[in-house]
């Protein structure tokens, strides 16, 4: 149950960026569809997140030190990016424009959402 909720937390918070961030489109006008698209983007940003994330951090992690953590916004920028070209490969209604400022800003908004509705909702250790 709480992969779900994730899912749909990360799945409002793609929402809300598409809303707010003018360089991410939902190009759909059907609300089912929407939902559906979204859901799947989520999906498919999870597992990159789950994934690559690690990886780069272990890698750059030198450039993590060197920038005191700034890079880590051009990271999740470029793994945004990449989720929306796999969405795009997957013939999925959702694409970011750009790198900067869509896809940073859209990495940034989506992360604080997120942040913000996971700390609302209760884990189920308590």
């Amino acid at each position: 149950m709480g992969i779900i909720l994730r899912l749909v937390i990360t799945a409002v918070s793609l929402w809300i960026a598409t809303i707010f961030i003018e360089g991410i489109r939902l190009t759909t006008d059907s609300v089912p569809a929407k939902v559906g698209t979204l859901l799947a983007v989520a999906a498919i940003f999870g597992l990159i997140n789950a994934i690559l994330r690690p990886v780069i951090k272990l890698l750059g992690c030198g450039l993590y030190v060197l920038t005191l953590g700034l890079i880590a916004f051009v990271v999740n920028g470029a793994l945004f990016l990449l989720t929306s070209w796999i969405a795009g490969q997957l013939d999925l209604p959702f694409h970011v424009d750009n790198f900067w400022p869509a896809a940073v800003l859209g990495a940034i908004v989506v992360g604080v959402v997120s942040w913000v509705l996971n700390m609302l909702v209760p884990d189920g250790d308590d």
